[in-house]
């Protein structure tokens, strides 16, 4: 963790925002990355993100299962869902999402967003040609060389 927490303070001097996590498995660091978003010019560049795009290339694999991640901050919605999709065993983070929004990096309106209903949400969300959605996962199901995620 106390690496994590150098990367984060280290990738302010840089420019880049201030959250560092690492992917570890078997004690070893497969990977690390620090919040890119401004430096990247793009908002899915989290340090969690980041690690865990790290750490697919080196072992080929998008499932990282057996992997612990040490965040320096608790994972944002976005990250928390990127973790959840790679299958790692365990995240560990140092300071809170609270402690995060005193320094004005606050996910409130995400969780609350995540809360309504789609209609209710400050960016309209709303479904389009329900009555065609089906094809993209009759192609999934029918094509025979898929890799299941």
């Amino acid at each position: 963790m106390q690496v994590a927490l150098r990367i984060a303070a280290e990738s302010v001097e840089l420019g880049g925002g201030p959250f560092g996590a690492l992917v570890v498995r078997g004690g070893e660091v497969l990977a690390s990355g620090t919040n890119r978003v401004v430096l990247d010019r793009d908002p899915t560049a989290h340090a969690e993100v980041v690690a865990l795009r790290a750490a697919a290339q080196q072992l080929g694999t998008h499932v990282l299962a057996g992997c612990e991640v040490y965040a320096s901050c608790e994972p944002c919605p976005m990250c928390l869902g990127a973790l959840l999709w790679s299958r790692v065993d365990r995240v560990w983070f140092s300071a809170s999402r609270h402690d995060a929004a005193a320094a004005g990096f606050d996910d409130a309106l995400i969780y609350e967003e995540l809360a309504l209903p789609l209609d209710a949400r400050n960016v309209p969300i709303a479904p389009l040609l329900p009555e065609l959605a089906h094809l993209p996962f009759d192609a999934w199901r029918t094509f025979g060389e898929r890799t299941p995620y």
